[in-house]
């Protein structure tokens, strides 16, 4: 059988060093050129099995530390470059064995910075819910990628966007699609600007929702998506061209710091655009007063899904014709959360949005039922919510169903206008968020307030994982 070699240079390194040896001094005590040694020590000679027994016998060297794996060190650096910031940095695990092994005091400190940055980032996400708790400006100025800006802008202000209502309902108007939208977008987008809409199967289009080929003047959209986002695709690109102006005024309006983030922010407004041509403000305002804002009623009305009826009642902020403010939050089944709006902008200060008792978590195990829960928060308001699953687009035989959940609720006092709040169940009790949240005995707390400390006694446990005083 073929003996494995060993090569560990950097570890007879750290034994020469920490003995004070020179590579002269221990070459000649293991019988070899110090000019082997030094191949040895960089790692461009294994070692034999006469060279580890005189290791062994001249400085009491353990054999299973020459021998052994890099051990904690290793699966420390894994954990710090498993981090999305750094993942792809590495194409493999060999440089950071190399750095475990050569420098074990320097990977300790890496490892140790970035556990502390973790920790650091942490807090000031603490304190910044903390402030917005509490009702104050976050005044924290920290690096911001774009689309965090984007996001924060438009959660902060009402999701209502005038000019582009005015023109989407114009354009509609005079589009006179009749019960066939989507046929009449792509009649005007071919006879207006000879472009051409086609559908693509997964294999020509494997990573793209849609596509435009400017130089053969097509449009292509992915045969992974419903009917119902097929649409939006196609009325996002239709809003593009027929709402431009509209869409480049109010994007001036939200004041954004880099050209990436207006880049993601006219992204964001086309699509507002887009349902606003789907469900025009006039017809679909009346519609949901009749139906008393039933989305299931809306959705078929206007022919659209579940989640875009939802998110289009969010939009209903006209002076003069203004809905109930409803409020929307989506989430993914890890909790991560993917957006947020609001007719007043999310209620993040009264509501919160964090909490585990939330019936927006519970919906993944009843995939496409609505749960309908009346909460109370820890400062006495009360909220009527509404939590469905949404499916994602259509998934291969060999890929996962990517499902998210949608939350939609609005103040308890509106619940009369709306068909959900004849549920008349007790209200549940919330918190902001877990580290916000001072009730005590909570079942569902995930983590221990920051606002008290916490109550260590070894003689009584309370019913809640953190006790605190």
């Amino acid at each position: 059988m073929a003996e494995n070699k060993i090569f560990a240079g950097p570890r007879v390194r750290r034994i020469r060093n920490g003995l004070s040896l020179t590579q002269t001094a221990m070459a000649e005590a293991l019988g070899i050129s110090p000019s082997y040694l030094n191949l040895i020590e960089r790692n461009q000679r294994p070692l034999t099995v006469q060279l580890l027994l005189k290791l062994a016998s001249v400085y009491k060297v353990d054999l299973e530390e020459l021998q052994g794996e890099t051990g904690g060190g290793l699966a420390q650096l894994r954990e710090v470059f498993a981090d999305p910031l750094l993942a792809a940095e590495l194409p493999g695990d060999q440089e950071l064995i190399e750095v475990a092994e050569a420098a074990p005091n320097a990977a300790g400190g890496v490892v140790k910075l970035y556990r502390a940055y973790r920790e650091q980032a942490a807090r000031l996400k603490d304190l910044a819910d903390l402030l917005a708790g509490q009702g104050h400006m976050e005044a924290l100025s920290g690096a911001r990628l774009p689309m965090d800006e984007v996001r924060e802008t438009l959660e902060a202000r009402p999701n209502h966007f005038a000019r582009i209502e005015e023109v989407a309902e114009a354009f509609h108007a005079a589009l006179s699609p009749g019960d066939d939208l989507i046929g009449a977008l792509k009649a005007w987008l071919k006879k207006e600007h000879g472009l051409v809409v086609r559908n693509l199967p997964v294999h020509a289009m494997p990573n793209l929702r849609r596509r435009f080929d400017r130089h053969s003047m097509r449009l292509f959209i992915s045969e992974r998506l419903s009917p119902h986002d097929q649409l939006r695709e196609i009325a996002m690109e239709v809003a593009s061209i027929a709402c431009h102006e509209a869409i480049v005024q109010e994007l001036e309006t939200l004041r954004l710091a880099t050209a990436e983030a207006r880049r993601i922010g006219r992204f964001e407004l086309a699509r507002y655009a887009a349902h606003a041509l789907m469900m025009p403000y006039g017809a679909f305002h009346a519609a949901a007063l009749r139906a008393r804002y039933d989305i299931d009623v809306l959705r078929a009305r206007f022919q659209v899904s579940f989640e875009q009826a939802a998110n289009r009642l969010t939009m209903l902020q006209r002076p003069g014709a203004a809905a109930v403010p409803f409020f929307l939050m989506e989430i993914d089944n890890a909790g991560h959360r993917l957006r947020r709006s609001g007719a007043s902008g999310f209620p993040q200060a009264r509501f919160g949005g964090g909490c585990p008792k939330l019936n927006i978590h519970a919906a993944f195990s009843v995939p496409g039922q609505i749960l309908v829960d009346r909460v109370e928060t820890t400062e006495g308001l009360a909220f009527l919510t509404m939590s469905r699953t949404l499916d994602g687009p259509q998934a291969g035989f060999e890929e996962r169903v990517r499902r998210t959940a949608l939350l939609i609720g609005c103040e308890a006092s509106f619940a009369d206008d709306v068909v959900y709040g004849a549920v008349r169940s007790p209200a549940i009790a919330i918190g902001a968020a877990c580290r916000l949240c001072e009730r005590q005995g909570c079942l569902a707390r995930a983590e221990p307030p920051v606002t008290r400390p916490l109550g260590l006694d070894e003689m009584a446990t309370g019913l809640s994982v953190f006790d605190f005083q």
